[in-house]
């Protein structure tokens, strides 16, 4: 992954960026952090450790990642449920509409 272009920016890059790339593994999986590339995402420390942590939306960055061959390794959870779940949070705690994060290159995602 670090010859990746995509983790050697933050996942959630903007304004409020700070520090150097760190990654989180987004989810847990039979009480392990999930080791795949889909389930980690790259970002700053501010939006990683520090007060720009949002779990929801670090988790739905990565399920927009995910293909649904992937998600098939993970049986026991429901993942279009998780990400309506996440969907859910982000809109009733950013708002409808907003550009918050991007996934790729030139990519945004709006909520």
């Amino acid at each position: 992954m670090s010859e990746d272009p995509y983790y050697s920016m933050c996942a959630r890059s903007g304004p409020n960026c700070k520090g150097r790339i760190t990654w989180e593994h987004c989810w847990t999986y039979a009480g392990r952090q999930i080791q795949e590339k889909w389930a980690i995402i790259p970002l700053c420390e501010w939006h990683h450790l520090g007060g720009g942590m949002d779990k929801f939306v670090n988790q739905y960055i990565s399920l927009c990642r995910a293909t649904p061959e992937e998600l098939k390794k993970y049986p026991r959870v429901d993942w279009e449920q998780e990400k309506k779940r996440c969907l859910y949070l982000i809109i009733k705690k950013y708002g409808k509409g907003q550009n918050i994060f991007w996934i790729g290159v030139g990519r945004t995602v709006s909520a």
